[in-house]
This record gives C-alpha cells, structure tokens and sequence, in this order.
C-alpha cells in the first residue's frame, strides 16, 4: 500500500478525494498529508523518491531519468508493482485485458499500457497485421539481448496519438507499411525513449532549439526488417526489431529532412555528428543508457541521420 500511495502521489493524484475515489483507504489518520502532491511533478516524484531508497528506482521507472516519459508498459502476467495502481484506478480487469489506461485527473498526462502477450503471435501475424518471426522461436541459440519482446502495444488509428514521453508518440515508432491494416503492433523500449528525450535535452543545453526530432525507423517488424523497403545495409539481428533503436533526425522548420546543427549552412552528415556527440554525452551521464549511436549521410532517398540504440553495449560506427 506504501508503494501504491506513493505512485500516485508521484503522479499528482494523492488526494484524499483521489484515494477515495480510487477505492485505496489510507493507512494511518493523516496520511494524506504525506502523499499530497507537488504543484511541479517531477519536484513531487523527486520529494517522493527521495523518502524512501526503493522510490528512487519507482521515480525512474515511471518518469525515466529524464523526467520525460509519460507511459508505462506493463506486461500482462507481469507480478509488477504497478499492477495494484492498474486494478484500483481501473477495476479489476485491467490487469487481465490490454489497452491504454490514462490516469484519471493526474497533474502530468500519464498511462499504464497493457501488453498483448507475446503468445497471441500466430503464424507470423496479431490478426491481418503481418509480424514475422525473431529468431529466438525456432530454437536458433540468442543471447538475452535478442531474446523475444515480452509483448505488443496495440496502437489504433485512436491512440496512435497518444503520448508517449515529451517529444514522442506511439505513431512516430511503428513500421512502416501495412498502412490500411490496424491496429498495428509495437514493440517499443522505454530506456530508448528517455535516451532520445536527454539528447534532445543535451541539445538544447549546447544552444541548439530543439522543437521537433523525426523518427525516419522505429520499430521494424521482423517481416519488414527482412523484406520492407529498401534492406541494403540493414542488419538480420537489427535493433529496430526489439524496439530499442530509432534512426533520427531534428527537423525545427518540418520539410522532412535534417536541419543544420552545427551552422555550417549545409546539411550534411555533420548535423548528424552532432547528435552524436550529444548521445555520447548522456551515455557518459547515464551509462545504464549505454548503446549504439551511428552516422549517416544522405542517399537519393534520404537525410543525413543518427541512428541511436539503448542495446545494453557500446557501439560506434559511420564516422568521417
């Protein structure tokens, strides 16, 4: 219950009309007093954290490091402790079903995503969407970096809006392709988001305004990683088929391609070695962020771009 009241409080929703409405009882008289939320809720989850050791990991979990993320994937048959906040905000079935359960009268937009298992997969496809196959199904020996996802975010044309930290929504990661088919399903890794919001915050903090960075590759469906679009140079074990890469690039005037980072008034794979740099920054600050980060030029087709990973290793390559 401690752990319950200080996830909502985190979340600026530790009223006593919120808890009561919630169905959560207080422990004690008066201990709505210590669960009263922060007008600022990154100071709130700060203040929270900082009350007991075992928050600080809570703090990360929900808001990631940098303070950014405003969704939770959970796993089904996950025995996580955000389970109880899913089964007293939203009844008891929202540990059971998937969906996208938005807290309720919360002071920052955030919501509890609950996963299609990874089971539901049949035959390469969740319903006419086309998946494919990760290489761990069919007895092929991986390691625990490419073992299979724990399970789907469904996205429909309803919530493919919905937000998923600052500067990203759910839309930005899917695969390409399959335009007509929905809902669509993606495997998405919050550590990858929360590196991409602190690059942008390392970009800022060098002086460049950062209003819009594009995700040209999120996620690759297996099926696509193989057979979509164009393959040349594109990894079989790639990371965009765990969900724990994105090629990007920042696009402050939105015409579709990388803006000049670094005022050379040229856009070329310089632009993009400035994401890099700031990439390197943050793997330096937060080195459970560690990952790959790669360059790219422009092709016929394309930018320059930065391809950024959270794969758990370092990893370098592209640079002039």
């Amino acid at each position: 219950m401690r752990r319950l009241r200080r996830t909502l409080a985190m979340l600026g929703v530790g009223t006593v009309a919120t808890f009561a409405a919630a169905g959560i009882a207080s422990e004690r008289a008066g201990a709505d007093a210590a669960v009263r939320p922060s007008a600022d809720p990154v100071a709130a989850s700060t203040a929270a954290a900082a009350a007991d050791s075992d928050d600080v990991t809570l703090a990360d979990s929900l808001f990631g490091l940098s303070g950014k993320l405003h969704m939770r994937f959970l796993a089904r048959a996950s025995n996580d402790f955000v389970i109880p906040v899913l089964q007293q905000l939203f009844g008891d079935s929202a540990a059971r079903k998937s969906g996208i359960f938005r807290v309720p009268n919360a002071e920052r937009e955030f919501a509890f995503v609950s996963m299609i298992p990874f089971t539901e997969k049949r035959n390469g496809r969740i319903g006419s969407y086309r998946i494919g196959s990760w290489p761990g199904e069919h007895g092929r020996h991986v390691s625990q970096a490419y073992a299979n996802p724990d399970g789907f975010i469904e996205v429909t044309p309803e919530n493919q809006d919905a937000r998923v930290s600052e500067h990203f929504r759910l839309r930005d990661f899917l695969t390409k392709g399959q335009n007509d088919v929905w809902p669509k399903y993606l495997v998405l890794d919050l550590k990858l988001i929360d590196k991409l919001e602190l690059v942008i915050d390392e970009l800022k903090a060098s002086g460049l305004p950062v209003e819009h960075m594009t995700v040209m590759s999120g996620f690759r469906t297996p099926q696509y990683n193989a057979n979509g679009g164009s393959t040349a140079g594109r990894a079989s074990l790639s990371r965009h088929m765990y969900g724990d890469a994105a090629d990007v690039f920042v696009d402050n005037d939105g015409n579709g391609r990388m803006d000049d980072l670094n005022g050379d008034r040229r856009v070329d794979h310089r632009d993009a070695q400035v994401i890099h740099a700031a990439a390197e920054r943050v793997e330096k600050k937060y080195p459970q962020l560690l990952g790959g980060v790669g360059v790219y030029q422009a092709t016929s087709a394309h930018g320059p771009f930065a391809h950024v990973d959270v794969r758990g290793s370092r990893a370098r390559w592209g640079l002039l």
